[in-house]
């Protein structure tokens, strides 16, 4: 898939869901950080393991409905992830969320000086807490398909776990 598909993609879903940030809408900004297991296979395969950390903004429309860009880097794959991603939030308790969700977009990936930047796309389970009004607190894992093949090394899939928080305002 081309870059120029997931763009119009993208953009496209953006535009059609533009009438539901009418409804009861809160924006967040927040950051995470967490683990990341990537599976390398062939000539340069290695350890995949390292910290990751995160950026993210994006809003929860009637709160049910999560929608979100994150910035995501891993410094060992020197990978930069960025993704727009929809979670369904379920609640449980009055400040405590189930949620899962799907994510795609594109991964910036440099393993043994081959660099490439290739469509991803997966799913994330987790919880969210809300601490106040204001701020809130989530335990997210995802799983990535990735498409990353150069040379003889394929970067098959990521799974990550992270500790993230959000500002509402």
């Amino acid at each position: 898939m081309n870059k120029f598909t997931v763009i119009s993609t993208l953009i496209l879903a953006s535009s059609v869901a533009l009438p539901a940030f009418a409804a009861d809408t809160d924006w967040f900004v927040g950051g995470g950080v967490g683990y990341q297991q990537d599976t390398i296979k062939g000539d340069n395969a290695q350890n995949g393991e390292d910290a990751t950390y995160q950026l993210r903004g994006g809003a929860i429309i009637n709160d049910h409905h999560r929608v979100m860009g994150t910035y995501s880097y891993m410094d060992k794959s020197s990978q930069n992830l960025f993704l727009a991603s929809y979670d369904y939030l379920i609640p449980v308790a009055q400040k405590v969320n189930l949620f899962a969700g799907v994510s795609a977009g594109l991964a910036d990936n440099k393993i043994s000086n081959e660099s490439s930047t290739d469509f991803v796309w997966g799913g994330q389970v987790g919880a969210m807490y809300e601490i106040n009004d204001s701020w809130s607190t989530d335990l997210t894992y995802r799983y990535l398909d990735q498409d990353y093949s150069e040379q003889a090394t394929k970067l098959d899939y990521s799974q990550q776990v992270v500790w993230s928080v959000d500002y509402k305002f």
